[in-house]
């Protein structure tokens, strides 16, 4: 199926998304939207995945923004935040995480990172360890190793004429890879996915994620987790379909791999979701919120 391309920003084909919205802005053209929602002596900063956005988030942010304050924010090139010909790597996100922190003047600050949020998160914490005082990693990205042909593999599968030109069916199919039992609400974001693939600047987005796959290829964190300092709870779905990579690794287990990282991190707590996916903080969003609030209490 092709699309005709409109001229409106993606932004604008992205419903509300239920707490109270806001933009900042980092440099001169590029803008953060994130939403804020709660109060309280810990501040949990939400960092979502490859082609994701803040709606990862909606069913976590209701339960934990009543003990603490939760900002959620769309990384530079996703969502309702600018686009642009950013570099993707795991060290700009960082940076920039790192600035809204200061220019919001955060203080003791937790990173929930989902995927390649949870790479951004380790990445963060190690580049400033004295300002990050716990980590929550949800099915990260960077647990898993691949070698040089397996990186190679995917770079060249991920390119943004593939991205602009994924049929419909499609579309759906990947959304549901990353569920065990993908729940009815996310048709919305297939619909929105849909009305995306139409803007003018849906190139630019299909950049960001090739530049986002080569960022997390090349900005690995396995060999240093154990130079990660904060107490760090890693969740995992025991039913995920994306990590491990079931073309590259079909011999490796999910239960493997976040037995993997997880032995490297020196002050972690390590639990396994059962009946959940890639998405195992939405699947299992009761059971996880209440880890995470007993975590960061």
């Amino acid at each position: 199926m092709s699309f005709q391309t409109q001229a409106v920003p993606i932004r604008q084909v992205i419903g509300a998304y239920g707490f109270p919205e806001h933009t900042v802005a980092l440099a001169d053209s590029l803008e953060i939207a994130y939403v804020d929602a709660g109060k309280g002596k810990t501040t949990l900063i939400f960092i979502h995945g490859l082609s994701s956005y803040v709606r990862a988030w909606e069913r976590t942010l209701p339960d934990l923004s009543r003990s603490s304050r939760c900002l959620a924010l769309d990384l530079p090139g996703y969502g309702k935040s600018s686009k642009g010909h950013y570099p993707g790597t795991m060290d700009f996100y960082a940076e920039v995480i790192h600035l809204f922190i200061q220019r919001l003047h955060l203080k003791n600050v937790t990173l929930v990172g989902h995927s390649m949020g949870g790479q951004i998160a380790v990445t963060l914490a190690l580049k400033y360890p004295g300002e990050i005082q716990k980590l929550v990693l949800a099915s990260p990205a960077g647990f898993e190793t691949f070698t040089e042909p397996e990186k190679l593999q995917l770079h060249n599968f991920y390119t943004v004429a593939s991205i602009q030109n994924t049929p419909v069916a499609q579309v759906r199919t990947n959304h549901k890879y990353n569920f065990y039992r993908m729940p009815p609400v996310v048709d919305l974001w297939i619909a929105e996915r849909l009305r995306m693939m139409q803007c003018d600047d849906f190139g630019l987005y299909a950049l960001t994620v090739v530049k986002s796959m080569s960022g997390m290829l090349d900005g690995p964190i396995f060999d240093r987790l154990p130079q990660v300092r904060q107490p760090t709870l890693v969740v995992f779905g025991a039913e995920d379909f994306l990590i491990p990579n079931r073309a590259l690794h079909p011999q490796l287990t999910t239960a493997q791999v976040a037995a993997a990282g997880g032995a490297r991190l020196p002050h972690a707590q390590q639990v396994l979701l059962a009946e959940a996916g890639h998405f195992a903080h939405y699947e299992q969003a009761a059971e996880f919120n209440k880890l995470v609030a007993a975590f960061v209490r």
